[in-house]
């Protein structure tokens, strides 16, 4: 059944034709406007993703469009690392509803790590000092190939390209190259999260990868339904804040057709007031031409518990928040905040690597 919606056209970079030779144009009701913006609608001229900055919103219409039409983000490919467990199927669910808006590419990959000394001859058959060692590992990659396929064959995804790789090594570094190889806009990644002695000691894949990813990363501890993302805490600083960050939550945001919230954390060693935090959003909000948001500011001993209090004060469906990618000692000494409300927040956290 068809329903009667407003979109727009979007066209990367060149204008090609007019109203009058390109048949998509006939029904243009104007010019409105030029900007960046990070989405565009199935079926426009030019499908290749482009450079940030170069979208531009021209025309404005009202069609009628059927329920399966699908709003594209600047999205082609989304990463689910997955190892089989509960919380990785809970991962490629909300991957699925997220391909399914997006029309993105979902590509699984388990990553088996080898036991010592264990490598491949050129035929790709394992070898290793230890025979016994061998023939195991064999079967282990084989039952692992076979999970990965059963997994990709499910009727369940039927209506997404789902593809999927097994692959001997270590389980980050195998994250980050697939991420660099294939373009990932988006890693979805379910975690179990950690805390006490273990969350010290351990540092997980997930963690790494929240850290250093260089694209957006979404873990997930529970089942989540897509469709009920309506409401966004966007946890700031405003200091971190850049375009890049502004451009993937927008996304996100429009993804979704969820409610930004904006909320700084005031504790008693950042303390600002009220009035400084709400004239500073206003100005964020205005430079960024962010619709459909509130402002807040939340009082906590702590930053990252006062953005998990207050996600869960409002019953919010997601969390979101850039991390600073640090690594070493300056990782050791100063933490992550991202990481912790990972660790913490029962909700999904979206998280944005910004290095500087």
């Amino acid at each position: 059944m068809a329903n009667k919606t407003d979109y727009y056209i979007i066209f990367f970079g060149h204008f090609y034709g007019s109203s009058s030779t390109n048949p998509i144009l006939s029904h243009n009701l104007g010019v409105i406007e030029e900007k960046i913006y990070p989405w565009s609608v199935r079926g426009t001229p030019c499908p290749h993703r482009p450079a940030l900055g170069t979208v531009k919103v021209l025309y404005s219409l009202t069609a009628d469009i059927s329920q399966n039409t699908k709003i594209l983000l600047a999205m082609k490919t989304i990463l689910v690392p997955t190892d089989f467990s509960e919380q990785a199927r809970f991962a490629l669910d909300l991957a699925f509803g997220i391909a399914e808006k997006s029309g993105a590419t979902v590509q699984l990959l388990n990553v088996i790590e080898a036991p010592h000394d264990t490598s491949f001859n050129a035929m790709g058959e394992v070898t290793a000092p230890d025979g016994m060692d061998s023939v195991f590992f064999a079967q282990l990659l084989k039952r692992q190939r076979e999970r990965l396929t059963k997994l990709v064959k499910d009727d369940k995804y039927q209506d997404i390209t789902l593809e999927g790789e097994v692959e001997v090594g270590n389980p980050y570094e195998s994250i980050s190259r697939s991420i660099t190889e294939r373009e990932v806009d988006l890693v979805v990644m379910g975690t179990q999260g950690s805390s006490g002695l273990e969350e010290v000691l351990v540092g997980s894949n997930t963690e790494k990868v929240v850290r250093r990813a260089k694209c957006p990363v979404l873990t997930v501890k529970q089942p989540v339904d897509p469709t009920s993302i309506k409401d966004i805490v966007f946890a700031t600083n405003l200091r971190d804040a850049n375009e890049k960050l502004v451009h993937e939550l927008m996304g996100l945001q429009k993804l979704f057709g969820a409610k930004l919230h904006i909320v700084s954390v005031n504790t008693p060693s950042t303390f600002e007031t009220d009035r400084f935090y709400k004239k500073e959003m206003k100005k964020f909000v205005e430079e960024y031409g962010i619709e459909n948001y509130s402002i807040n500011i939340y009082n906590d001993d702590v930053e990252e518990d006062g953005i998990v209090f207050f996600a869960e004060d409002i019953d919010a469906d997601m969390i979101a928040l850039a991390t600073h990618g640090r690594r070493g000692i300056s990782h050791l000494l100063s933490g992550s905040i991202a990481e912790d409300v990972v660790n913490h927040a029962k909700r999904p956290v979206w998280t944005y690597s910004i290095k500087k």
